[in-house]
């Protein structure tokens, strides 16, 4: 099955908003959410209870939070931008963390776009609807 927008994220309640405002939006047509690092690294590479997806295709872009169990976003990023496979994946760091360090890591790393989660309903959707429009119709990406 092909995924428009991977969403890793931990929080049901922030992962609800941005399905409900990316389907209300017709942004995409197949979002899969991940509830942690550990299982986006096995989406994306095909692994544990992933081993049955084609490694070969890849979301449009991921929406990754940084603060996660098990894997942190930024290890996740690190794994991404590490192989070949990978690498050209779109990935915007969708976060609640205000930390420069974050920021700048997560650029040393190679994420497209680092956006903080805004803390009204209103704005996060609006935020969400904002990332799905560039990323799902105007972004372009190379056919790998």
């Amino acid at each position: 099955m092909k995924v428009d927008i991977l969403l890793v994220e931990d929080s049901p309640f922030d992962a609800d908003l941005c399905l409900r405002a990316l389907k209300a939006n017709n942004l995409a047509n197949t979002i899969h959410w991940v509830k942690d690092g550990e299982e986006a690294l096995e989406y994306i590479f095909a692994t544990g209870r992933y081993a049955s997806r084609d490694v070969a295709e890849h979301p449009k872009v991921i929406l990754l939070d940084l603060k996660m169990p098990k894997v942190s976003g930024l290890e996740v990023l690190a794994k991404i931008r590490g192989d070949e496979r990978t690498k050209c994946i779109p990935v915007v760091a969708l976060t609640s963390s205000k930390q420069d360090s974050d920021m700048i890591e997560s650029y040393n790393l190679g994420v497209n776009s680092f956006i903080t989660k805004p803390v009204e309903f209103e704005n996060f959707t609006k935020a969400i609807v904002d990332i799905g429009y560039y990323w799902m119709m105007l972004n372009n990406i190379p056919n790998k």
